[in-house]
């Protein structure tokens, strides 16, 4: 896959966002024309002590669930770079990183300032049961 080298940065600090408490939530966007599949969100969520992903797939008309681990998910969101989503932007309490393609589909990969104060609280509630 030809992004593959470039998602892999960019899925890197959404793990070390999940690892240090700051993760918010990470979302899929910008798709090419009009598709059915309109955004991925993913967020973490806590089964049995475990922390997991939940990528929430939203369709026009409906929206499907699945459960991954954090390293499964991104397999699974590496299939959607580029087709249909053009970006994907990751929210943390520190900063927002977005990974983006363009027409040509050179990518970039912007900080920006943070849009959230508080990272997801079944994070923060995952990592103080591990104290």
């Amino acid at each position: 896959m030809p992004f593959k080298e470039t998602f892999s940065e960019f899925y890197t600090k959404v793990k070390a966002s999940l690892e240090e408490g700051t993760f918010a939530k990470l979302t899929l966007a910008k798709t090419i024309g009009n598709t059915e599949l309109m955004n991925i969100y993913v967020r973490p969520i806590l089964e049995e002590n475990s922390m997991l992903l939940e990528l929430k797939f939203k369709f026009q008309k409906e929206e499907i669930f699945e459960i991954h681990s954090i390293d499964n998910a991104f397999d699974r969101l590496l299939e959607f770079i580029n087709n249909p989503f053009l970006s994907a932007i990751l929210f943390t309490t520190g900063f927002d990183l977005t990974y983006k393609l363009n027409k040509k589909r050179a990518v970039s990969i912007v900080e920006q300032f943070p849009s959230f104060t508080h990272a997801s609280p079944v994070l923060i509630e995952y990592l103080a049961s591990k104290k």
